[in-house]
């Protein structure tokens, strides 16, 4: 399926484009919180992957949250190995844009990022976020343990009856068990701090997760 040229369907392993061995250069610490912006991570600090739509906005709101030790923007959740930001806009790669988020749960817990995560979007509106239309904006999260995965499955549960209560369509949020993320080029790590009028997508459905 394709609207306004955009494919909404995700590739299959042969139309896949086939992307590269080299990955992407980024630079070695975060712009804004100093840390390093690839692992390896401390002890005693977890990692969680979020879609939500244009990932520029999505890691922003990451980034300033209490206990957050790093983030980062890339593609994750398709085929194509170190692909573009030009190549995943075609939607020949399969990924979405995704938020790598390094944290300490001693401060901050999984189930607190999740609770941003259905927030900060519109988990019900396919292949796509506002008007930005393509495979690479479609709702996922991808865990990186069996907790997470539980945790995040249940999330799921729960936010679905009360965004059905309010009216809305089921939600359709991939929670796979994370694959390669892949980082996006040093121009779109914490691009927001470096172009602080820069655009946001926040498509929200405006109905908070229950406490």
């Amino acid at each position: 399926m394709r609207l306004f040229g955009k494919s909404l369907t995700l590739p299959t392993a042969s139309e896949a484009l086939p992307g590269r061995p080299e990955p992407m250069k980024v630079p070695a610490t975060h712009e804004v919180l100093g840390t390093p912006l690839v692992g390896p991570w401390a002890p005693g600090l977890e990692v969680a992957y979020f879609a939500l739509g244009c990932f520029w906005g999505a890691e922003e709101i990451y980034w300033q949250l209490p206990g957050v030790h790093s983030t980062a923007v890339g593609y994750q959740g398709g085929i194509t190995p170190n692909p573009t930001y030009e190549e995943a806009c075609t939607g020949r790669t399969g990924h979405t844009e995704a938020v790598q988020v390094v944290y300490d749960p001693s401060v901050i817990s999984y189930a607190q990022l999740l609770k941003v995560f259905w927030e900060s979007h519109d988990s019900t509106s396919g292949m796509r976020q506002g008007n930005d239309i393509g495979t690479q904006y479609r709702s996922a999260v991808y865990t990186t343990t069996e907790q997470q995965l539980k945790e995040a499955q249940v999330s799921r549960e729960v936010y679905q009856e009360v965004l059905t209560a309010a009216g809305y369509d089921p939600i359709t949020t991939e929670i796979l068990a994370a694959g390669p993320f892949y980082y996006a080029e040093a121009y779109h790590q914490q691009y927001l701090h470096k172009n602080p009028h820069g655009y946001r997508c926040h498509s929200e459905t405006g109905v908070p997760y229950p406490a």
